[in-house]
């Protein structure tokens, strides 16, 4: 496993870097399955806030007759401040909170008015990108904190024939600093110390075997040249 800090001027390459460093404690700092875990709310999250029996403080429709995803849904956008604006109360700094802080601390408030306010908050835009060598590449949004690496992988329909799993890249922010974790699917040995828990907003990319552009090459080569001479070729290859 590698984990290291990217620069601006080292990103070109990030995909060719083989060494690895596989300690756990080198996982465990920052891509290790942590059963602490939780989202904090970031800058320019969509956000709803569902009041049960409460249509006209919600913004969302958890609890109502209309759709509360982002396309058809209501939702409020945390601004550049970290801010939104919650009926009732105003602007409101949520930026870093949970969403069980941000319920809890909502349900404070509106126990002033409301006997037993029963309150769900959903961020629509919790995602994990997956691209390169599976079936289905996509951005592919998570509604729970858990979200392992396989289970991504499985629902971007699984491996192309030409990945190579044994260099998987996972991404991802802390803070201004982006880290890459190089994951060795093929090693043997505990699977969960590979099949790590992904976090919202995580780039996994699974790179191709070194022959894939030559197959294309050959394939576009034998149907041009005699049998013999293809396997020239290929022998020359090698």
């Amino acid at each position: 496993m590698i984990v290291v800090g990217l620069s601006s001027c080292k990103t070109s390459n990030i995909f060719h870097n083989k060494s690895a460093d596989n300690s756990i404690a080198a996982l465990d700092t920052i891509f290790w399955n942590n059963a602490t875990y939780q989202y904090h709310l970031r800058k320019d999250d969509k956000i709803t806030i569902s009041i049960w029996g409460q249509d006209e403080i919600s913004v969302g429709s958890t609890y109502g007759i209309y759709n509360s995803n982002e396309v058809y849904g209501k939702w409020l956008m945390i601004d550049a401040y970290g801010n939104i604006e919650i009926p009732k109360i105003g602007t409101f700094n949520v930026e870093k909170m949970t969403i069980i802080q941000l319920k809890d601390t909502l349900k404070t408030i509106y126990s002033e008015w409301i006997k037993v306010p029963v309150i769900d908050i959903k961020v629509l835009n919790r995602e994990i990108t997956v691209l390169g060598e599976v079936r289905d590449p996509q951005v592919i949004t998570v509604d729970k904190e858990r979200n392992t690496l396989l289970e991504m992988i499985t629902r971007c329909k699984g491996l192309e024939f030409y990945a190579n799993p044994k260099f998987v890249k996972v991404l991802r922010q802390v803070g201004e600093h982006v880290h890459i974790a190089n994951i060795d699917l093929t090693k043997d040995g505990d699977l969960l110390q590979r099949n790590i828990n992904l976090h919202p907003g995580d780039v996994v990319v699974v790179p191709s075997k070194k022959y894939k552009e030559f197959d294309k090459r050959i394939s576009t080569i034998i149907p041009f040249t005699t049998a013999l001479t293809s396997a020239a070729i290929f022998m020359g290859a090698f």
